[in-house]
């Protein structure tokens, strides 16, 4: 049953007035995030992108689809057919540098198209806004989930499964989430190339993806697969693997560690949260806290059922744990034990 209830308990106190807060960033000088409210991964129900201020739990909307209308692009592909349309639903985000120190926003995108949107995010008197600056759309067939920016300019992006129509899209579910075939890998967008595939990251439903400051090691998560895998960027081998239920979104924590969202659901659950028209999902989760090196794990926060299950990216502020979800109307902030 969903979670109606916006109380806290304990140390965890959710924030309500989202929609499906899937993936989170968190902006510079530390007192506000950047959203990514997702409508639908099938690209049937528009999202948004929001500013949350950590201050007052103010939740400001930066773009819908259609807001840029008439903006010409200046970054991505130059073939990019123009602004997101109305359809517009974002999912994995990726705040960095651009190497001309500008502040970029790089936002997987499935409403209208199946593409990479690049967003410039800058400081005005209101706070952070947002400009869209341009796109790359994906190779034919692709269903995207994550992204990351890349050191040396261009980004890496997660194709979870071949994107089919009708029956054929839950075969490829049943691929990857039953029998653990390998239904998707990383792709690599760079400026006049275009995209290419990243040797070594076949895996089954990929989805979280993280990078080393260096570039030079990805951390993919497999979601059907149950593993973080540690792959060395330039040849494609595995390094090691971390075991982690069903890992979705991964974030670097301050103590240099990767911070990932484990999904304890089951499918039942999980297809019961998808249909949330009200509250939240009340899936259990854990974020767990994983050595880059070492690839040792530890349960860092668990949770489910009120005040909010079914977390997808746990992103640690300070002393404050800020939880996302797939499904529901509310961001968890948890106070971390010091």
């Amino acid at each position: 049953m969903e979670i109606v209830s916006c109380q806290a308990i304990g140390p965890a106190r959710p924030v309500c007035g989202f929609q499906n807060p899937e993936d989170l960033a968190v902006l510079p000088g530390r007192r506000s995030l950047l959203v990514s409210e997702i409508g639908g991964m099938e690209g049937n129900r528009a999202g948004a992108l929001s500013r949350y201020d950590l201050h007052d739990d103010e939740r400001t909307v930066l773009f819908r689809g259609g807001d840029a209308d008439g903006v010409a692009a200046s970054w991505g592909d130059p073939s990019c057919p123009g602004p997101p349309t109305p359809a517009f639903s974002p999912h994995g985000i990726d705040l960095a540098r651009r190497q001309d120190d500008t502040l970029q926003l790089l936002v997987v995108n499935h409403g209208g198209r199946e593409s990479v949107e690049f967003f410039e995010v800058e400081k005005r008197r209101a706070g952070y806004e947002l400009d869209w600056r341009g796109c790359a759309v994906a190779p034919e067939g692709s269903w995207l989930n994550d992204v990351v920016t890349l050191p040396e300019g261009g980004f890496l992006v997660t194709h979870m499964m071949p994107r089919r129509a009708g029956p054929g899209q839950f075969l490829e579910f049943a691929k990857a989430m039953l029998l653990r075939m390998d239904t998707g890998h990383v792709l690599e967008w760079q400026p006049g190339r275009g995209f290419s595939r990243v040797p070594g990251t076949d895996i089954p439903f990929a989805n979280g993806l993280e990078i080393s400051a260096d570039g030079a090691t990805l951390y993919l998560n497999s979601s059907a697969a149950g593993q973080v895998r540690r792959i060395a960027r330039d040849t494609g081998e595995l390094r090691g693997h971390a075991v982690v239920r069903s890992p979705d979104n991964s974030t670097w924590a301050e103590d240099g560690r990767l911070w990932v969202a484990s999904l304890k659901a089951s499918f039942s659950d999980f297809t019961h949260c998808t249909e949330l028209e009200r509250g939240a999902c009340p899936a259990p989760f854990e974020i767990v806290a994983l050595h880059p090196e070492t690839l040792e794990t530890e349960v860092v926060y668990a949770g489910g059922g009120a005040p909010m299950g079914g977390g997808t990216v746990g992103l640690q502020v300070g002393g404050e744990l800020f939880v996302g979800s797939f499904a529901g109307d509310r961001i968890l902030r948890v106070v971390l034990d010091r």
